[in-house]
């Protein structure tokens, strides 16, 4: 049996803060830390932290802790963060042109190989050295090129369509932006970034805070 696939998601989704923070101990010359630092630093418990590092096998040793560059490398790993993966973005509007801007995106592994519109005033010019491509041309240049990931950002009407575009042509992994909840085939891995979702609850929090 695959371990991995008895990792609930609620683990999963604390991997890339463990990430983020351990990659700052390192810019800072930070070789060994604690489950407890590690809990002052990123918020969770430090049993917590000990358990969720326990799904992948457990990396410290006890009185000593964790060996910071080694517990960043197991994660990267773990994440898959050891391979590139080729991507493209559908939907050269605002979302799409920050996402192909992010600085960190070459760096994760993600190699940007082409970018779609339908807009005629988009298609021609140029976004991180990628033409914008019409996305008529898609389907063609999905069955030419294989691509791991496709990045949506065209608005909800149709965004179901270009989700069944890509899982046609063998794209595996869906980052969706367009504000609706896709749904693919279980051998396709989607992630739905809903941003509204997000404010409206910044929006409880505050007040929240205020009762």
């Amino acid at each position: 049996m695959d371990k991995k696939k008895d990792i609930s998601m609620a683990v999963i989704k604390r991997l890339p803060k463990y990430y983020r923070h351990l990659a700052e101990l390192l810019r800072n010359d930070v070789d060994r830390v604690s489950s407890k630092e590690l809990s002052e630093k990123i918020g969770f418990t430090a049993s917590q932290i000990r358990q969720d590092f326990n799904c992948f096998g457990g990396f410290g040793q006890q009185g000593y802790g964790y060996n910071v560059k080694e517990l960043y490398n197991e994660i990267s790993t773990i994440l898959g963060l050891d391979k590139r993966y080729s991507t493209i973005i559908i939907g050269a509007g605002n979302i799409g042109q920050a996402v192909a801007n992010y600085t960190r995106f070459e760096k994760f592994g993600f190699d940007l190989n082409g970018i779609f519109d339908v807009n005629p005033k988009l298609i021609g010019m140029k976004m991180k050295d990628i033409e914008i491509s019409d996305i008529d041309t898609m389907d063609e240049f999905l069955k030419n090129n294989k691509t791991d990931i496709g990045i949506i950002c065209v608005p909800h009407t149709v965004a179901q369509r270009v989700a069944d575009t890509l899982v046609a042509n063998g794209v595996k992994g869906i980052w969706n932006f367009a504000p609706i909840d896709i749904h693919v085939p279980e051998n396709v891995s989607i992630e739905n970034v809903h941003l509204s979702e997000s404010l409206l609850t910044l929006v409880y929090l505050m007040n929240d805070l205020d009762k």
